[in-house]
């Protein structure tokens, strides 16, 4: 008989849970999926290099249908008692909003009912009582508050397959099934939050698609402001309806369509025209999604919410990556309270948004005020008014070309210390801003605008070649722009997979905004290199951290005490830099404002005219100081050196120089606390080039966790050939430990650790892995063999 205690958590699963799964009658095939990865693990960043932390796993997922989930299971092996796993079972399930939680460990299962309120929350159950895929759907019903037959139909309903094998991320699927599901027990107005770039339209899709193929939402109108908006859905996720979807264009309504994409604007009209959307009865359509709702659905005047009380029939479903709450605006006051929330913090952490570096770079004129001296005129011989100017004023009221010319020159060295086609986002005040700072570029990168005048251009509501420059922006495979300068229409409607670099030189107040803005760079493009961006900050619009409503915790951001070059600011963050470990979330961010009018013009009659500036130059700036804004794995600044970060994250498990050498000698394989590392937040990558690329990791932890001076990888390997240690083996076994040694000095311990190291040259000169394992009388011993090699490497650490 087996001895259960001996099985690993593997053999566990497939000998004895799942075979209780199937006989209980779950299908391995459509309602299983074991050991389910649900998250991409978080990048970490250092400098250039990145790497991704560990995903968050489950071990079961049980599906009613594909994508409505009824239970998780987290197994343990047979040293641990069958409730080992539940609370952590118990997390996971909140996240992906199951109802049912098992902890098991071969012997039995411990079931968490959620749907419980008395003793029976938690009972053990033997392996031949696990509970029937229809015993689980009915614990889901009673969670999900579904009780009636038509609201089962509803909610159980497939999601579309596309046959690509594309399924929705987690959240994802929690978004839809809530939003269906609400739907299904008649609630008529429903908010859901989610970052930008988490995928709000593929979300709007599988919801208007279970709906409509349930025939319970038979015409439904989708609603956005912007253009890009409602081509991005027809192109992309909406295409499958393809000849029963229309866009309303040109003010012309064809009723035999079901599902429509229009533009507010395109349905409202002037006041001079009639509403075009008054062509269809107030019961024409069943359901009505709103994108980006946050820009004006909820305000008693706007024209969206007079279409929405036209259509009040309909059911209403807001999406936003921003919701308002103001004292004129709320969303929820108009949907209640968000039915989901993905934000931008989570979405960091989970691995699915880019992380970024903030670099907040302070000039003279910006921090002290600018005073003009007596006498002062600007440029066109007028006398300049004696106050004190300020960051608010540049560029909006008072335009100094010293520091247009100085924030050009700053962003220019950026990116020569970093990428120079990186490309990057420019934001300003205004469109004359706009043009100016393109200028200011073009001047400084002279060498690369004579290769082609498009490596740096204006895209704003006014500059048609700069509008048509848009898509080549955007797109991973064209080169060219790669910096453009713009002021309100990049906010919003774009979607920038590659964008790495976004520069502040604008005053921005709002939150929405902020976070629009952040949402140009969060996406993420692996194949291209795209794994974080830099936002660099000349106006301190970054003290929206601070504020209550950004994601996730309240944080104040505080500057670091170094000074920094921005044209080596990447070099020696790899170096010896503070560390990055952002954990904000985001996507597609939308700006508050209309696509082509001036900003913080409110009347429209005064929408194209410029407002007065003065133009003044003659004027000192200079950079006070670079600063780099750094945040820890929990949305915290750090504001000490990648030494003193990877000091206390080491000290934090080991407290002295010995308890570390004792695990690192114990472990029988090195790698596994190298991982553990790189999960803590040490990025081991940025210490070898903040110290030496010759000295293993062992060295590197002991010199800047405990000031312990190292030995390269090759001193180690002399070391131990100056002792007697390879005369106990034979004449082969003592070669390939040579040649082992040898691979050791090359490329580290990790290395001669794996059995793979057998299957190439040199060592395929002594024969295949088998013979060469049989040199040492058994894998047993070979192993014991590297266990005894890696002792005398470090046996004078």
């Amino acid at each position: 008989m087996v001895d259960k205690k001996t099985l690993s958590e593997r053999d566990i699963c497939s000998k004895y849970i799942t075979p209780a799964l199937i006989q209980a009658g779950w299908d391995s095939q459509k309602q299983m999926l074991e050991e389910v990865s649900f998250t991409d693990g978080k990048i970490y960043v250092r400098g250039k290099l990145t790497a991704r932390g560990a995903r968050k796993r489950a071990d079961y997922i049980l599906y009613f249908k594909p994508n409505i989930p009824v239970a998780i299971i987290e197994a343990k092996d047979n040293t641990f008692s069958v409730r080992a796993g539940i609370q952590q079972a118990l997390d996971y399930a909140r996240i992906l909003d199951i109802p049912c939680v098992f902890s098991s460990n071969g012997d039995g299962f411990l079931f968490h009912d959620r749907t419980a309120t008395g003793a029976d929350i938690e009972t053990e159950l033997s392996l031949d009582a696990f509970p029937s895929p229809q015993q689980l759907w009915e614990k889901y019903k009673k969670f999900k508050g579904i009780t009636t037959p038509d609201a089962e139909k509803i909610a159980s309903q497939d999601y579309y397959f596309d046959g690509s094998g594309r399924r929705p991320r987690y959240y994802q699927q929690v978004a839809i099934n809530r939003t269906v599901e609400a739907i299904a027990n008649n609630q008529p107005r429903i908010l859901l939050v989610m970052a930008t770039g988490t995928g709000k339209t593929y979300t709007a899709y599988q919801v208007v698609y279970r709906l409509w193929k349930a025939g319970v939402k038979k015409r439904i109108l989708f609603l956005a402001d912007r253009t890009a908006l409602i081509d991005q859905a027809q192109k992309g996720d909406f295409k499958h309806f393809r000849d029963k979807m229309t866009i309303v264009r040109n003010r012309m309504v064809d009723k035999s369509y079901e599902v429509y994409l229009a533009l507010y604007q395109g349905l409202t009209g002037s006041e001079e025209e009639k509403n075009i959307y008054r062509q269809f009865s107030p019961g024409f359509f069943d359901l009505i999604v709103i994108d980006e709702c946050h820009r004006g659905s909820a305000k008693e005047d706007s024209a969206w919410h007079e279409i929405l009380n036209y259509f009040h029939k309909a059911t209403h479903i807001g999406l936003t990556a921003t919701p308002r709450e103001t004292s004129e605006i709320s969303n929820t006051e108009y949907f209640g309270d968000p039915i989901y929330t993905y934000s931008l913090k989570q979405g960091i952490d989970d691995g699915f948004l880019a992380p970024y570096r903030v670099i907040r770079v302070g000039l003279n004129v910006d921090y002290e005020g600018w005073r003009p001296e007596d006498g002062k005129t600007d440029k066109d011989g007028n006398a300049v008014e004696d106050r004190i100017y300020n960051i608010k004023d540049y560029d909006k009221n008072l335009v100094i070309d010293e520091r247009t010319a100085t924030v050009a020159k700053k962003v220019s060295e950026f990116l020569k210390g970093y990428d120079r086609y990186a490309k990057s986002i420019v934001f300003c005040v205004d469109i004359n801003h706009a043009e100016r700072m393109r200028s200011c570029l073009s001047n400084e990168n002279a060498d690369l605008v004579a290769i082609n005048y498009k490596y740096i251009m204006q895209i704003t509501g006014d500059n048609d070649e700069g509008k048509r420059e848009l898509y080549n922006f955007t797109d991973p495979e064209s080169q060219f722009p790669v910096i453009v300068t713009t002021s309100e229409l990049l906010t919003t409607g774009i979607d920038a997979q590659t964008c790495k670099v976004i520069v502040l030189d604008a005053n921005i107040a709002s939150m929405t905004k902020f976070k629009q803005i952040i949402g140009r760079g969060t996406r993420i493009n692996e194949e291209y290199g795209k794994m974080f961006f830099t936002i660099l900050d000349f106006r301190n619009a970054t003290d929206l951290f601070a504020d209550k409503d950004f994601d996730g915790d309240p944080i104040r951001v505080k500057p670091v005490s170094e000074e920094t070059d921005l044209a080596g600011i990447i070099d020696e963050e790899e170096k010896d830099e503070t560390p990055i470990l952002d954990e904000i979330t985001g996507d597609e961010i939308i700006v508050e404002k209309p696509l082509i009018r001036y900003p913080d013009t409110e009347n429209p009659s005064l929408a194209n005219e410029p407002r007065h500036k003065v133009y003044v130059n003659g004027v000192d700036v200079s950079v006070l100081v670079s600063r780099e804004l750094y945040f820890d794995q929990h949305g915290k600044p750090i504001t000490s050196s990648l030494k003193d970060h990877t000091r206390k994250i080491i000290k934090g498990s080991y407290v002295s120089l010995d308890d570390f050498i004792n695990k690192w000698n114990s472990a029988d394989q090195k790698a596994a606390i190298i991982e553990e590392l790189q999960q803590q937040g040490v990025m081991v990558e940025a210490l070898y080039e903040a110290v030496n690329k010759d000295i293993d990791l062992f060295d590197l932890i002991c010199y800047v966790a405990y000031d312990k001076p190292p030995l390269t990888r090759k001193e180690r390997a002399n070391n131990v050939k100056k002792r007697d240690f390879f005369t106990r083996y034979g004449d082969q076994a003592r070669q390939v430990l040579e040649k082992l040694l040898d691979k050791y000095a090359d490329e580290g311990v990790e290395d001669i650790e794996s059995l793979d190291v057998l299957k190439v040259k040199p060592f395929t000169d002594f024969g295949s892995p088998v013979e060469i394992i049989g040199s040492f009388g058994s894998k047993k011993r070979y192993l014991q063999s590297i266990h005894e090699l890696e002792y005398e490497l470090y046996k004078t650490g």
